[in-house]
């Protein structure tokens, strides 16, 4: 009797920030709590202690937590507005984090975001902040106590110039709650907490191996309100904020914020502008203020160019003296609900969240073609091509994340070297085999494997079917993964290989004990013949399956299942050493083939809706599984 069901697919992406409280409980509600009791909020989700501080060593020195009232006699959230200024490393190795901070208050917008205004220490102050931050496709609203970490009444991590003014430190503390502790934020990169303040997509361009289109890619991402940024790098620390003969200030962060084409002496010429947060400082080269260029070209044309430009602290430069100077350029692209309901240019977004387990989708990179096929498999219909392009191709960034491993070091986890590889692909929706990648080529394919925690690529693809699989270097390693898609028309997806079906025959009558009954005899044949002679990675047994051929035995019995599925069935079913034998293999059978029927049942009791939400899939086969 055939049987087909299809999860419904929901894309993750939210803009409403949920409470990450462990009690569940919102800000306001907390806050209303301590008002009614009178006494100041104290955090059970991450107390005044070591463990917050640290989690790898002993605390080097005796912290004292204090709030902001024990510090100073007149505490300020945010004085006179929020700036660079705010902004000074403690003792802790998180410039990384701090540099993105800066980089978010030049954009008020997204500031406000991250840093909500109904809070202070004044008005319905009761020891209780918030902050917002993107995680995994959701915002999430983490709530902190004000007790800080002190030594001589002097705050020890990040500060303020001002000593009365808290909230870059309370924002520090949050983010590493959100980590899991202070020592959680010890090295990364901008681009990642750029990415955690906005919800954004992150790229790196170095600017002596530009793309052939670094200008339009600029052009485009300005269209669309992406944040950009542009460096020089050093050599040493010596050279930390060093200042060129040009004006330029080595080892610090600028901003870019708009790009131009003008006519100069009859030729087309490319500018950049780009923003010094110090407010001086400038290029004094080509196409600086009050250098000769601007008298050469036409005066409406000058007029339009410089009317938006700030007087101190922003200048031009023509494209090629910039790749020249300096050396890198991040992009942190947003995501529609980053941006204004009137922001004309938007990307389109696609999201699907997976993982990667030992024994069933952990099938390492294309070097193991035994197991590659293994991982999971997305498939992209890329049908228009970009608006603004004469040729023919699909603008796609594809964004592969790695989720919680900063928060999983206290666990000995670390990141794990991932990459991915995109071919083109027949029709259909089938869990493509490993026959297909052994005779098929990428069609295209991330530079490296890079034990960072996302990593993403630009690639401009003529419109047709596309098959992307996101994969950790070596198999049988595990992590949970976030993929994104970014692109400029919308794109068909779909999980590859996410129908459970089955064509099962009616249930046989009883054999005799001492018999094998013919679909007892048909199951052990199947099984020989996958199975072959010996495991295919742990060659010492004979009569053994890799648990990696699972899929396939299934398929062979007239069975499909996702990967959710599948993956529970290898981790219920498989030995340490990731083999199944022939009795759980008949067990396997029995349950699953139980589990199909009871979803017949469900659906007809649903008169004959078939489509079910994921979440009745799990929790019934859930207990069909640990059923012994």
């Amino acid at each position: 009797m055939p049987y087909q069901f299809t999860p419904s697919y929901r894309s993750p992406v939210s803009s409403t920030a949920v409470s990450s409280q462990s009690d569940g409980k919102t800000f306001e509600q907390l806050r209303q709590e301590c008002l009614q009791k009178k006494k100041l909020f104290e955090d059970p989700d991450f107390p005044a202690c070591d463990s917050s501080l640290f989690y790898s060593e002993s605390v080097p020195i005796n912290f004292e937590w204090k709030r902001p009232r024990e510090i100073c006699t007149d505490p300020k959230f945010i004085l006179d507005g929020a700036d660079r200024t705010d902004i000074c490393q403690g003792q802790l190795g998180d410039c990384w984090l701090l540099a993105a901070i800066a980089s978010l208050t030049i954009q008020k917008e997204v500031l406000s975001r991250v840093v909500p205004e109904d809070q202070s220490f004044d008005q319905g102050y009761a020891g209780i902040f918030h902050f917002q931050f993107w995680q995994h496709s959701q915002w999430v609203d983490v709530v902190i106590d004000d007790r800080l970490p002190t030594v001589r009444n002097r705050l020890v991590f990040v500060h303020s110039a001002e000593n009365n003014e808290f909230w870059s430190a309370l924002l520090e503390k949050a983010y590493a709650k959100l980590n899991g502790s202070y020592e959680s934020l010890k090295g990364g990169s901008t681009l990642e907490a750029m990415v955690d303040f906005t919800g954004g997509l992150g790229e790196v361009y170095e600017t002596k191996n530009p793309p052939e289109n670094l200008f339009q890619i600029l052009q485009k991402a300005l269209e669309r309100r992406s944040m950009l940024g542009c460096s020089i790098d050093i050599t040493s620390s010596a050279e930390s904020e060093a200042m060129t003969s040009t004006g330029l200030v080595k080892g610090h962060a600028y901003s870019i914020t708009a790009v131009e084409e003008v006519n100069y002496m009859g030729r087309m010429i490319q500018l950049i502008r780009i923003r010094n947060p110090w407010g001086e400082v400038e290029w004094n080269g080509p196409w600086s203020d009050n250098s000769r260029e601007w008298n050469i070209i036409d005066k409406a044309e000058k007029k339009r160019i410089l009317q938006n430009s700030m007087e101190d602290g922003e200048f031009w430069m023509e494209l090629e003296d910039f790749k020249a100077n300096y050396d890198r350029i991040e992009i942190c692209n947003l995501t529609p609900d980053s941006l204004s309901e009137n922001n004309e240019r938007k990307w389109e977004v696609t999201v699907f969240e997976g993982n990667w387990i030992r024994g069933s989708t952990a099938g390492g990179c294309r070097n193991y073609i035994d197991t590659f096929w293994t991982n999971p498999q997305y498939k992209l219909t890329l049908r228009d091509p970009d608006e603004s392009d004469n040729e023919d191709q699909c603008s796609m960034i594809v964004a592969l994340m790695q989720k919680n491993r900063r928060k999983l070091r206290k666990e000995g986890l670390d990141l794990e070297t991932i990459g991915f590889a995109i071919y083109e692909t027949p029709r259909g929706e089938d869990h493509l085999d490993k026959d297909f990648f052994r005779y098929n080529a990428s069609k295209a394919r991330s530079k490296t494997y890079i034990n960072v925690r996302e990593i993403s690529q630009r690639f401009q693809l003529p419109p047709g079917n596309y098959l992307l699989v996101p994969t950790i270097f070596q198999p049988h390693r595990e992590a949970d993964f976030m993929l994104r898609i970014f692109t400029e028309t919308k794109v068909d997806s779909v999980e590859m290989g996410n129908t459970i079906k089955a064509d099962l025959p009616d249930p046989p009558m009883p054999s005799k004990p001492e018999e094998e009954s013919q679909e007892e005899r048909g199951l052990r044949a199947l099984f020989k013949q996958i199975a072959g002679s010996v495991s295919i990675f742990f060659p010492t047994i004979n009569g053994l399956m890799s648990a990696y051929e699972l899929r396939s035995a299934l398929s062979a019995a007239g069975m499909q299942v996702n990967n959710k599925i599948l993956q529970l069935l290898s981790l219920r079913f498989a030995d340490p050493n990731l083999n199944i034998d022939f009795d759980d293999y008949l067990t396997l059978m029995v349950r699953l083939e139980n589990m199909i029927r009871v979803f017949q049942a469900i659906d007809k009791s649903k008169r004959g809706v078939v489509s079910m939400n994921f979440s009745e899939v799990i929790e019934p086969y859930d207990v069909l599984i640990q059923t012994v």
